[in-house]
């Protein structure tokens, strides 16, 4: 695959663009791909944010936290990318629900661009909560505005927005009055366990994505194993999309740091091999 554009959106945070065009014609929203940048990179499970079948292309949101991904951050357009696999995972479930609230922080923004714009188009009153730690790190911020009825920024420091997290904004919103008939949540597992403890007490269908605990992105490593309602699921061919209030959220917190080790070791020795 063949890199069109890459570009640092906020500080770590990238955009790659890439011509693939057999997945720009079927992906749908929700649904990620694999992504290998040279012979020599690991596997990294990463979801569609956009893409043009007409043109061919397919946009992603990276973070630049280990050696895949800073390989990924130095590609430039031209670049061939080693392997990219998909449309992999089961997409959201569009359907006309009348009010949705999305929910993105981190990767998660460009994460639910593509649900928010399918879920207007059918009709829904869309509102998106777009968070970062300051208004720097937000990214898409006209994209996502685009596509949706209302966007509400949440910025822990209060540089846009709301002074605080998305969870925070959406608790008084919800407290308020205002109501949803969907909220889906996309970005770190604890930003999700958090939106999915606070809409179980409003009693609002609430759907996370677990993209973030997926490492191989076939069902072949086990590795995105979790507990739904009681039954064993993998993120990557089961999901990635589950209802937030049937996950067993103690087992995929006591996990957020399992690899932790091991990918400041391949980050040594991949910094030690530019050097």
């Amino acid at each position: 695959m063949k890199v069109v554009e890459r570009a640092e959106i906020a500080p770590n945070v990238h955009a790659c663009k890439v011509s693939a065009a057999d997945i720009a014609r079927k992906v749908q929203p929700g649904q990620f791909i694999i992504v290998i940048p040279d012979e020599y990179s690991e596997r990294t499970p990463i979801t569609v944010a956009d893409w043009d079948g007409e043109e061919g292309t397919i946009s992603f949101i990276f973070l630049d936290i280990g050696s895949s991904t800073n390989s990924m951050a130095q590609l430039k357009p031209g670049d061939e990318i080693y392997s990219v696999t998909g449309p992999l995972g089961k997409s959201f479930e569009i359907e006309e629900y009348g009010s949705v609230c999305l929910v993105g922080g981190c990767y998660g923004i460009g994460g639910i661009f593509p649900a928010a714009r399918a879920l207007r188009e059918m009709g829904n009153r869309v509102t998106c909560y777009s968070e970062a730690r300051s208004k720097f790190l937000l990214y898409w911020n006209e994209k996502l505005e685009q596509v949706s009825d209302e966007v509400r920024y949440a910025t822990a420091d209060g540089s846009l927005g709301f002074k605080g997290h998305a969870y925070d904004l959406l608790e008084k919103d919800l407290h308020s009055g205002i109501k949803y008939d969907l909220v889906i949540a996309v970005g770190c597992t604890f930003m999700m366990y958090r939106i999915a403890s606070l809409t179980r007490s409003y009693a609002v269908k609430t759907i996370v994505t677990m993209n973030p605990i997926m490492i191989d992105g076939t069902g072949m490593c086990g590795a995105c194993r979790l507990e739904v309602g009681g039954t064993t699921k993998f993120a990557c061919v089961d999901g990635p999309h589950f209802d937030a209030h049937q996950v067993d959220w103690d087992v995929i917190l006591a996990r957020r740091k399992a690899y932790l080790e091991e990918e400041i070791i391949s980050s040594e020795r991949h910094d030690h091999g530019k050097s």
